[in-house]
């Protein structure tokens, strides 16, 4: 008997292996393509000559699309079904890639901006497909680790992003800078900006290919569809009392998670995005990379988390130290010196003083302070939900949105004070997850 069960487990094991690893190279895509945009932005402050709210526009255009094309997404979802709908975002992801080709040939930034809605289109809809199979496809005990396993491979992919598009788009440019741009004369710079932009044409008829074929490979794939049943939550025995409410309004620490995403991920983004605007504006060679430093200690935190969650810390002193580490860090980038950065342009002055890190390397231990906020968030946002705990995933999915805007704050900052200073938006968003972490999450009754 014993033979048969573990006969039968090892048979499932193997079953599922196919999926899974259909859906992490789904969730890798997502972190290339999301951490990309931390080079496009320096990248395309030098091709368009924007200022740095104009730059930040390019993430901004990107998260949008999480909130504008969520409810459309679902809808296309429940017509085509799970596989056939994820395959139409990579086709999707296709046509936004294609439409970088004419922006980058005509240098026009408002064709950029569309290109990167829809790219962001593609990604929602590949989203909100694949995460109900990180939990659908495999045993409900091991759902956990199925989610660690896939936000490494989404964030290792954000580490590799910002080095392949530099070594790629930028191969010819050693040296080149927003600052180094500017100091050429008219002629020559209106030279290296168009060089800058032909660039960009042939990687993104590869990336084009690639996910034309991605998308045949999906759509012939054994991914297993999804039926209405399985998303549905059963609020039979619910002792939560969830059975007696009427709407998801009634949970304030449902609404108050949501507001907690919408300031983390935009908390998010700005470590990510602006860390090379801001080394670029330094004058630091290169600084299309600089995103793969705030990635490199997000992959730490996440690892640090799979170690001592819940072994040695829960998830709700996880989230605690998060947003403490978040405001120490913010402080230590306003008041570090930038000097340094300047000069060294890598982490912890290695071209500099050795014992004092400089201001980017404060930048990049944010992505350190942002790494367990996400995976925290959702169970504390969605405990005791019962039959509301659908709705109450899509509203948090909605708080993405934060990527799309409080950027832009940090950019109205900068140009209006400096761009160091403008780090100081980061220490309201902090304080508001530290409320959320030590007593927002508590609350169950308005």
């Amino acid at each position: 008997m014993t033979s048969e069960i573990n006969h039968s487990s090892k048979a499932a094991q193997a079953s599922n292996f196919g999926p899974i690893a259909i859906i992490g190279a789904l969730f890798f895509i997502f972190g290339f393509i999301t951490w990309a945009n931390g080079a496009l932005v320096p990248y395309l402050q030098m091709v368009c000559q924007l200022s740095e709210t104009e730059a930040l526009l390019v993430a901004s255009a990107f998260y949008f699309a999480y909130t504008a094309m969520a409810l459309p997404s679902a809808m296309i979802l429940e017509k085509f079904g799970y596989k056939d709908g994820m395959a139409i975002g990579l086709f999707t992801l296709v046509i936004g890639f294609l439409m970088y080709i004419p922006a980058a040939q005509a240098q026009d930034f408002v064709l950029f901006l569309l290109a990167q809605f829809v790219i962001g289109t593609g990604l929602t809809l590949l989203q909100t497909g694949a995460n109900p199979y990180v939990v659908k496809v495999g045993p409900a005990e091991s759902a956990a680790v199925r989610i660690m396993f896939m936000g490494l491979l989404n964030k290792g992919a954000g580490f590799i992003a910002p080095l392949a598009f530099t070594a790629i788009v930028l191969s010819g440019f050693d040296g080149i800078s927003a600052q180094s741009l500017s100091a050429m004369p008219e002629a020559q710079k209106a030279e290296t900006i168009t060089a800058l932009a032909d660039g960009l044409i042939n990687p993104y008829i590869g990336l084009a290919i690639t996910f034309l074929v991605l998308a045949a490979l999906l759509k012939m794939s054994p991914l297993p569809e999804l039926s209405p049943e399985d998303d549905e939550v059963d609020a039979v025995g619910d002792a939560s009392g969830s059975e007696n409410k009427t709407s998801i309004m009634q949970f304030p620490s449902l609404i108050l998670g949501a507001i907690t995403i919408f300031v983390y991920v935009g908390a998010e983004v700005i470590a990510g995005d602006t860390i090379g605007l801001f080394a670029s504006n330094l004058g630091v060679a290169n600084a299309t990379s600089l995103t793969s430093y705030t990635m490199a200690f997000m992959l730490i935190g996440y690892a640090l988390g799979i170690a001592l969650i819940p072994r040695v810390i829960n998830q709700e002193m996880a989230l605690k130290a998060s947003a403490i580490s978040g405001i120490i860090f913010s402080f230590a980038v306003i008041l570090s010196n930038p000097e340094s950065t300047a000069v060294s342009s890598l982490l912890w002055g290695w071209m500099g003083v050795p014992l004092l890190p400089d201001t980017i390397s404060f930048i990049a231990l944010l992505g350190f302070a942002n790494a367990l906020v996400w995976p925290a968030v959702w169970p504390l946002a969605l405990e005791g939900l019962g039959k509301f705990t659908a709705k109450g995933s899509a509203l948090l999915i909605m708080g993405i949105s934060g990527g799309a805007l409080l950027p832009l704050i940090y950019g109205l900052l900068a140009e209006s004070i400096d761009g160091q200073t403008a780090y100081a938006v980061m220490l309201p968003l902090y304080a508001y997850i530290a409320y959320y972490a030590f007593k927002g999450h508590k609350k169950r009754e308005w």
